[in-house]
Formats: structure tokens, C-alpha cells, sequence
């Protein structure tokens, strides 16, 4: 009876603090449909009356919308697919590989979690500059590439793999190259989805970096451009909140894609890690 009990407090404070967690949400979607002035009113409406997709429109019409949406797809995509295969070779190889000064390079890398990502960001920018990367694509990409984390997370899941295994196939006469994509990369997966879930949630919803290494209005990805509607709309709730709604519906829709493995990667990581 007592376990019971327990179980059923913990489910009811478990889905009180998901309704908590929704309930802005929830609103933001409702306020996006809502009339102009009708989010502001008082008492609080948490239902348009009526419904309108005015704000949407607006939208397409002020701010070239398909366009910033495509600028943080291309960036936010190829910055992920490139980051899992960059720090998946270099979780790989500080797991399984022997060099010299492995474990002290391994070390070193991670005193760097310790350093605000937004210290590095005026060095980082420099060194763009001299390299003609400000206000380009790959310049918005170049953060996303190399993750410390990352790297420590695939580490910590490759650990699993049996050395002796591998060890196998080199001697069978199969190549590094061979062995980490045939072999490595399919145990990998949970892993690697999991590790690019974060990576395209960071890249898509990111407004600060994209705000210092982009000039061109063009080029602005969907949270700046939506961030750019704060200065002349600011009163106009109603735009904000379709524009909010807009930026989190890729995001939501990625994660409850890949949740499954997102899921599988964590769970499998905290055992095996």
C-alpha cells in the first residue's frame, strides 16, 4: 500500500510539473492565432477569439521568412552532420587508438568545459575575420564543428567496444578506416543521434553567435530575424508569439523524431559510461 501510494505521488507530482512546463507553450501557440491587442488583454485569454492566421502571413510578408528558415536549415544541418563525424573519428580515436600524449591531450581538452563558450567568442571572431569567414555560412557553422562534450560523450560509449575486437580486424587486414565505419559507427548510433540531437537543438535556437558573425540581413537565420521584429514590434505580442512558435516547431519536431534513439543513446551512455 505504501508503494502504491508512493507511485501514485510521484506520477501526480511528475505531471503537475509537466502541465507547469506547458503551460507557456500552450499559450504561446494560442496567442499566435490570436486578433492583434487580444494577448494583452485583461483578464488573460488563453484561446483566440477568433482564430486568425493573420500574424503567420505577416510574418512571410515583413520578413522574407522562407529565406531565414533556409539559412538555419543549411547551417543547422550540415553544422550537425559534420560535427557527428568530426567528433565521432575523435571520440573514436582518444578511445581506441594509441598515440603519444593521448591522455594528456584528452585531459587538456576537457579543463577547456570549464571556459564560458561566450569567452572564446571574440578570439573566435578575430580569427574569422582574418580568414574572410565573417558573414558567411561557414563562419555561422565553425562553433558547432568541434565539441569537447561531444568528444567525451562518444569517448566514454566507444570505452564499451571491445578492444580485442577490433584488434581482429586490423589483424584480418581491414583498414582504421574501415574498422571505425563499419564496425564502430553502427554500435555508435544511438550515441551519435543522441550527440547530433543536441548539436541541431544548439545550432537552430542559437542567436547569439549568429548575431556577432553575420552582417548581411539575408544571411540571418530565423532567431535573429525574429529577434530583429523585438525593436520595431514589440507591443505586437501576437507576431512575437507566431514568430516563437515558428523557430521552436523544427526543434520539437527533430526531437520527437529521433526520440527513440535520443532516448537509447542517453540511458545506454549512463550504463556502459
Amino acid at each position: 500500500m505504501r508503494r502504491l501510494l508512493g507511485g501514485t505521488a510521484l506520477h501526480v507530482v511528475v505531471l503537475a510539473g509537466a502541465l507547469l512546463a506547458l503551460t507557456p507553450l500552450a499559450w504561446m501557440v494560442a496567442a499566435s492565432f490570436m486578433p492583434a491587442g487580444q494577448a494583452s488583454d485583461l483578464p488573460m485569454r488563453w484561446l483566440p477569439d477568433p482564430p486568425t492566421t493573420a500574424n503567420y502571413v505577416a510574418l512571410f510578408q515583413r520578413l522574407s521568412l522562407a529565406r531565414h528558415i533556409a539559412n538555419s536549415a543549411v547551417i543547422s544541418l550540415t553544422a550537425t552532420a559534420l560535427s557527428v563525424l568530426l567528433n565521432g573519428m575523435a571520440g573514436y580515436a582518444f578511445a581506441q587508438l594509441r598515440f603519444r600524449g593521448r591522455d594528456r591531450l584528452f585531459q587538456r581538452l576537457l579543463l577547456s568545459l570549464v571556459i564560458p563558450a561566450q569567452v572564446g567568442m571574440l578570439p573566435l571572431f578575430l580569427l574569422l575575420r582574418e580568414m574572410g569567414l565573417v558573414n558567411t555560412y561557414v563562419g555561422a557553422m565553425i562553433p558547432y564543428l568541434a565539441s569537447v562534450f561531444g568528444i567525451f560523450m562518444i569517448r566514454q560509449y566507444v570505452l564499451s567496444i571491445p578492444h580485442g575486437l577490433l584488434q581482429a580486424a586490423r589483424i584480418d587486414g581491414a583498414s582504421e578506416w574501415r574498422v571505425f565505419w563499419t564496425m564502430v559507427v553502427p554500435v555508435m548510433r544511438p550515441v551519435l543521434v543522441t550527440f547530433g540531437t543536441f548539436t541541431f537543438l544548439g545550432a537552430w535556437n542559437d542567436l547569439l553567435w549568429p548575431l556577432i558573425v553575420l552582417t548581411d540581413s539575408q544571411k540571418y537565420t530565423l532567431p535573429v530575424a525574429i529577434a530583429s521584429l523585438s525593436g520595431e514590434h514589440v507591443q505586437d505580442i501576437e507576431l512575437m508569439m507566431a514568430g516563437s512558435v515558428l523557430t521552436v516547431l523544427p526543434a520539437v519536431a527533430v526531437f520527437l523524431a529521433f526520440q527513440r534513439s535520443y532516448v537509447r543513446g542517453i540511458v545506454s551512455g549512463s550504463i556502459k559510461g
